[in-house]
């Protein structure tokens, strides 16, 4: 992206930190979170969101609820035995062969009985384990694809004015999250509330009196842990946001390190990334300690059960009401009961966060997506390439118009020079060419055709490109000039590159156009990656050609054949070329002069220089030695200041 179109997108882009504000050059400031969001809300549109998986979620809560009821079983068979063996004590004082075979013939089936219960618990919660996690990976494989779709309908607005370490945050760490919420967190959910019920039947069923003590201290146990859990909630979605900030700086300073280097940033990149780091250190300790702060709360509580449910036992036992195995049953109950609840609360930290992470994917699913894609049939292959803009209004924010009335008409062949200083809307207007950013008024044809009448894929077809940022990917040197035509034979290939004058270098890499790019390109020089990308445009071949500063990266004499390709691949097409070096744009036919978004003059170099008028006090700021630094750029003739990007 150019700095015009990069000084637009700022000004719209929410908050977090970018690397203008890294190198000390302004920029939005971090906000703080201040109320929680729609955890109930978030909650229930994940339940929606697992609809398909409503079948796996069912067969995943049977099974753990069978496996949870055969653990909760087990304490009421087992005071059987304490029963018997304090009915039968005399067998220990006055020991005999028979009672000693009568005692284990009792015993031995029970305790085969609840082996048998805690294999088959064993079992079922394996098996609960293994549904959950194939049901967590159907959601999250479905979820990035949701995601994927998303991000391709959203405006490109949304990636100029977001951090890309947010976007790759939520796309990668927040759905992860969201997975081990499923996989584990759910699962422990259900066999938790299957047991607390259980637990609650076979202690009214024991005795219904002492259960009141475990019935009582269930509502505290809830209130305790709600009111803690309530108050972390803004500190889990404050620490997730400061996550997705913390990756955007970081991947902003190292796409940049070379800049913050040279200007020597060093400190204030260190000062920034402190800066959020600490926020997120705040926000971390914060709620992890209110999620700390639960377990001993519900222990406390548990503990005082525990004793009530001992001290009123024993009175009952000492009555005749209930036996000894029956206390035993009811004690190992009551430690099951609040388990339950202790491990809800040791994964406190994840559900909250996990709900966090689901509300900044499900804001993904609700960005505003782009114009639905035009219908129109268009015979590609006989485009022409006129252009046509009528009245075109446009602004990046709505507050602040850029372009408010432009009309221009192109024939097809013509090649059109645009200059003017920066921001003044030159990269603008090849954006809402290619249909990058939608009009807010007026219209663009092609041939007759409004642009928002063509699939999006068809308009941008008839496009070739050579920006002034490079970009490679990953890949052989003939992938990456075939990028736009992967159906290019070798060929085709080197004689696009031989147009392009990359054709030498390429031939002196160790493994010529089989070479492999890295992934930063950062094994081939900035000029070849110019060279490379001007020979992808040229093998693409397009109606119309559209180049941002295309030689900006080149030596001079290098720029010398380029513009000789550049003419040939230009003939008889139409082209936009965006130069701030006007020597670059004298033979063409038309230069428009924009400034304020606005055509200000038209005309070709000959034209425009007699009129001694905008387009002359810019050429003659880079050929004639004018001193321009106290010229004032809000004027549209003379007087007026050049910015050279």
């Amino acid at each position: 992206m150019s700095d015009e179109s990069l000084k637009k997108a700022q000004q719209a882009q929410p908050a977090g930190l970018d690397l203008g504000k890294a190198l000390g050059v302004g920029g939005p400031e971090i906000t703080e979170v201040d109320k929680a969001k729609n955890f109930k809300g978030t909650v229930v549109r994940l339940i929606k969101y697992l609809k398909p998986q409503y079948p796996m979620l069912l067969a995943m809560m049977l099974v753990a609820a069978a496996g949870a009821w055969f653990g909760i079983w087990v304490p009421d068979i087992m005071k059987k035995v304490t029963d018997c063996l304090v009915d039968s004590i005399q067998y220990f004082t006055d020991i005999s062969p028979e009672g000693t075979n009568q005692l284990y013939t009792y015993i031995a089936p029970v305790l085969w009985t609840c082996a048998a219960l805690y294999v088959l618990n064993a079992l079922l919660s394996f098996t609960s384990g293994m549904i959950a996690a194939i049901m967590s990976q159907k959601v999250v494989r479905r979820m990035r694809e949701d995601v994927k779709r998303k991000l391709d309908k959203v405006p490109l607005s949304y990636f100029d004015g977001t951090p890309l370490g947010d976007i790759l945050s939520r796309f990668t760490i927040d759905i992860e999250m969201i997975s081990l919420t499923l996989q584990d967190s759910i699962n422990q959910i259900i066999t938790g509330v299957m047991t607390v019920v259980g637990i609650m039947v076979m202690m009214i069923r024991i005795d219904w009196l002492l259960s009141i003590i475990a019935i009582v201290s269930l509502p505290c146990l809830l209130l305790v842990s709600s009111v803690i859990v309530k108050k972390s909630q803004i500190e889990f979605s404050r620490q997730q946001q400061r996550i997705g900030e913390l990756n955007g700086h970081i991947e902003e300073m190292y796409t940049g390190h070379r800049v913050i280097k040279l200007y020597n940033h060093e400190e204030e990149s260190i000062e920034d990334y402190e800066k959020i780091n600490k926020e997120l250190k705040k926000a971390t300790r914060r709620s992890q300690f209110l999620a700390g702060v639960v377990l001993p709360a519900i222990k406390f509580v548990d503990n005082l059960c525990y004793v009530c449910m001992c001290v009123g036992g024993g009175l009952r036992a000492g009555s005749g009401i209930i036996t000894i195995g029956d206390i035993q049953a009811l004690l190992t109950y009551t430690k099951n009961f609040a388990q339950p609840i202790e491990n809800i609360s040791n994964i406190a930290n994840t559900i909250q966060s996990s709900v966090a992470a689901a509300e900044r994917v499900f804001e993904v699913f609700d960005i505003e997506e782009m114009v639905p894609d035009g219908t129109a049939q268009v015979n590609l292959a006989a485009v022409q390439g006129e252009v046509d803009m009528e009245h075109v209004k446009f602004s990046y924010v709505k507050e602040k118009p850029l372009i408010t009335d432009l009309s221009l008409h192109v024939k097809a062949g013509d090649s059109i020079a645009i200059v003017g200083p920066t921001g003044a809307g030159k990269t603008t207007l090849v954006n809402l060419l290619m249909r990058f950013y939608e009009l807010d008024g007026g219209s663009i044809k092609i041939d007759g055709v409004d642009i928002r009448d063509y699939p999006r894929n068809d308009l941008r077809s008839l496009y070739g490109m050579v920006l002034q940022d490079t970009w490679l990917f990953n890949g052989t040197v003939a992938d990456n000039i075939a990028y736009g035509c992967p159906n290019a034979t070798r060929e085709q290939i080197v004689a696009a590159a031989k147009e392009a004058y990359a054709h030498s270098f390429i031939e002196t890499m160790e493994n010529g156009y089989d070479t492999v790019i890295n992934e930063d390109a950062s094994n081939i020089s900035a000029g070849q990656k110019q060279l490379l990308t001007i020979a992808r445009a040229i093998l693409k071949s397009p109606r119309i050609i559209i180049l941002d500063e295309a030689t900006s990266s080149v030596d001079t004499r290098t720029e010398k054949y380029i513009q000789s390709a550049m003419l040939a691949m230009m003939e008889g097409k139409t082209s936009f070329v965006i130069a701030h070096r006007l020597s670059t744009i004298k033979h063409a036919q038309v230069i428009l002069v924009m400034n304020h978004g606005d055509v200000v003059e038209q005309g070709n170099h000959e034209e425009l220089m007699e009129k001694k008028g905008f387009y002359y006090e810019l050429y003659n700021s880079q050929f004639a030695g004018i001193n321009d630094e106290n010229r004032d750029d809000d004027t549209n003739s003379s007087g007026s200041k050049f910015i050279q990007s």
